[in-house]
């Protein structure tokens, strides 16, 4: 079958576009040239924590997010899930048991082995790649060996042995409220451009053919700071069109609810003003929507329909959140704060998780951001997880209601084909 001539002209102009946009980009930029990974369309991307540290890991932070403090003990668990370590080369310790006697073993996000082993399960089961977590506190040191940077340059190398995209989120959570701005994160996307040389990696993300930098935690009311005074705009001014370090796109993590600047998001139409200066709006969607409620993936689809119809019309790409559930049981139960239940947002054998990928390929997305490929602290993970974890008589563990160990993982591979249109839209959960 022949081109016409009219679509022949159009392909040869997108291309010689995006040959522009590429060469524009790396004339006056430290930048390498747009890799496997040009845009964000069309995949599936997870967030990455790479937060859990073990005592005797090296990082001398003892149990960091797996328990307070450096204790990791019956009162003092923070996780939700327990890991399957059946399959990490290097494991340790804990003072919890297995029903046979057994110490129940963790593992370590500091050991190269443990991010080799989740960007190969990337790999194995199709996840398109994940966002790496770059918290406030990690930006604003200048120690180029801090963990945060052994933890990125381990994940850079499994990236490309796995062909799998990364790109960084920074999280402002950690900013203060008083005499601090975001010029730490300027010096630091430096570092990482020149140190780590993140942007010249085959497999850094994309998208309108630029390097994609995403920052997360703006319009939100539980935050200290005030976003028209720590200069969000100079930072996303500096990534966009700085000389050397720009040239970037910029994705922005904001309320669900940003659109109508209520609910779960500050009544600041400055938002507004931010969010158009950007290329993509992420909306945080966890917790805002559950299995237990009537029609709600109704609810979750007009909503999307909604985002998608403000977005294209301030001219800003779109993409939601999907979650396989939600647990903040064990990192709640101090004396300081309520008691929340265990599964608050269940996951009814991974069917809430398929509701919501079907239904936001439904409502017209375009890509997909799973929240989150490691969080066992607030019950999200979709990494491999224990059915069978080391219940206490004080601390208790969701499971994956004995479905495999790599259901999740499954079914996010799934859900890209199906975004892709590599299989056929299936609203029923498909059956292993």
């Amino acid at each position: 079958m022949y081109m016409t001539t009219k679509a022949c002209v159009r392909g040869i102009l997108s291309i010689m576009l995006f040959l522009c946009g590429t060469v524009c980009v790396q004339a006056g930029t430290k930048h390498g040239p747009v890799g496997r990974y040009p845009s964000y369309e069309g995949l599936v991307m997870a967030g990455y924590q790479g937060w859990f540290r073990a005592s005797g890991d090296g990082d001398g932070r003892g149990w960091g997010h797996f328990g307070r403090g450096r204790d990791f003990s019956e009162r003092q668990c923070t996780i939700d899930i327990w890991p399957d370590v059946s399959e990490y080369e290097k494991t340790y310790e804990t003072s919890f048991k297995q029903a046979d006697g057994t110490p129940a073993r963790v593992f370590s996000s500091l050991d190269a082995s443990t991010t080799d082993l989740h960007f190969k399960w990337m790999q194995e089961y199709g996840v398109d790649g994940v966002f790496m977590q770059r918290f406030f506190g990690v930006a604003r040191s200048r120690d180029m060996n801090k963990s945060g940077n052994v933890i990125l340059k381990n994940a850079l190398a499994a990236s490309q042995k796995y062909g799998r995209a990364i790109a960084v989120m920074y999280d402002l959570s950690g900013l203060k409220s008083q005499g601090e701005d975001c010029s730490a994160i300027i010096t630091d996307w430096k570092e990482l451009v020149d140190d780590l040389k993140v942007t010249q990696q085959e497999t850094y993300l994309f998208h309108r053919g630029k390097p994609l930098v995403t920052i997360w935690g703006l319009g939100f009311p539980d935050r200290s700071y005030n976003i028209r005074n720590i200069g969000i705009d100079t930072l996303i001014d500096f990534l966009k069109n700085d000389p050397v370090y720009g040239g970037c796109s910029v994705m922005l993590g904001v309320p669900t609810y940003f659109r109508e600047l209520n609910a779960d998001c500050l009544p600041d139409p400055y938002l507004h003003e931010i969010i158009e200066s950007a290329d993509i709006v992420l909306p945080w969607m966890v917790q805002r929507f559950t299995p237990l409620l009537h029609n709600e993936m109704d609810r979750l689809r007009d909503h999307i329909k909604a985002d998608i119809t403000w977005c294209q019309q301030h001219k800003v790409d779109y993409v939601p959140i999907v979650t396989p559930g939600f647990s903040w049981h064990n990192l709640s139960s101090d004396a300081l704060k309520p008691v929340r239940p265990l599964g608050a947002i269940p996951r009814h054998k991974g069917r809430f998780y398929w509701d919501q990928i079907h239904t936001s390929i439904a409502a017209g997305a375009k890509m997909l951001y799973v929240a989150m490929f490691d969080e066992i602290d607030e019950g999200t993970a979709i990494m491999k997880c224990s059915n069978t974890p080391p219940n206490g008589p004080v601390t208790r563990f969701i499971d994956y209601e004995g479905m495999p160990t790599d259901h999740y993982l499954w079914l996010t591979g799934l859900g890209a084909k199906m975004l892709r249109g590599d299989m056929v839209m299936t609203e029923t959960m498909p059956a292993r």
